[in-house]
């Protein structure tokens, strides 16, 4: 299984860097749209929809697709209406604030969101601004890079959390949805990420003011990476799967890769856009 993993993940890096770094933004945002509409699949399953909702479910995310692409970029990817897109990243981002409430109040908080429509509609503020925020991203200056770091983000919280976890995990912080997980563990994947975010800010001499929001957003992204990954379990644990699909070998399935991405995502293009970041790059 560790031998499949592996290869699976050689494979899947390799695929993304080269869309990321050598395919034209036009052509790279229809790549993500496909991945977002594979995981609009295993979302559906998550809301526990037949084969032919899952279709309309699917309409459905393709049209909101659509419609942001038109309503941000007006088809030319390469030129966003910002106030536009910090629109919908403020409503993506509202959403993960509610999310952890729901997570830490989970079983109870199942009252308010177990509908399979409910979880459908969380399935658009959750895939939509996924997209539209990588999007984005890839278009301003060293965009790929962007990208790439906010991949870093979650990795270095996810990494920090299991090492410190795995020594010092005493107090759990969310026993009822994912047991392993501690507190000790949460603060020390913040714990890396500030310290990425500091070494960032001083390799680029940003102006203390832009640093101190970009370590902010940092930790916040983090934040919403733990989120991400709850969240996800938590629908799952309610599903009562394991995994959202099969479709990665040794994997499981695209939204068990990218539950942490599609949170952290938004929240750092947002505070990346409100810390004018790019233009110190």
């Amino acid at each position: 299984m560790l031998k499949q993993r592996i290869k699976t993940a050689v494979v899947l890096a390799t695929l993304f860097l080269g869309a990321l770094f050598l395919i034209p933004i036009k052509w790279f945002s229809l790549i993500v749209a496909g991945v977002i509409l594979l995981g609009g699949w295993e979302w559906a399953n998550l809301a526990n929809l037949n084969r032919l909702l899952r279709l309309v479910f699917l309409a459905a995310l393709g049209a909101a697709l659509i419609f942001t692409a038109d309503y941000v970029f007006k088809m030319q990817f390469d030129n966003p209406d910002l106030t536009r897109a910090r629109q919908i990243l403020a409503v993506a981002c509202g959403w993960w604030a509610l999310a952890f409430l729901w997570v830490q109040s989970y079983p109870a908080s199942a009252v308010l969101w177990g509908n399979r429509w409910v979880r459908a509609l969380i399935g658009l503020l959750v895939l939509v601004p996924a997209w539209l925020s990588i999007v984005i991203l890839c278009g301003q200056v060293h965009g790929a890079w962007l990208v790439l770091f906010v991949v870093a983000i979650v990795v270095g919280a996810d990494v920090g959390a299991y090492f410190v976890g795995r020594r010092f995990g005493r107090h759990k912080l969310a026993r009822r949805v994912s047991p392993g997980k501690s507190w000790e563990g949460f603060f020390g994947g913040l714990a890396v990420c500030l310290l990425l975010a500091l070494i960032i800010a001083w390799l680029f001499a940003l102006p203390l003011k832009n640093t101190l929001l970009f370590c902010f957003g940092v930790l916040v992204t983090a934040l919403a990476s733990v989120i991400g990954d709850l969240a996800e379990s938590m629908f799952k644990r309610h599903r009562g799967i394991k995994d959202s699909s099969q479709i990665l070998p040794g994997h499981g399935g695209l939204l068990d890769r990218l539950d942490s991405l599609s949170a952290a995502l938004p929240v750092f293009t947002l505070a990346a856009l409100a810390s004018e970041l790019p233009k110190y790059l």
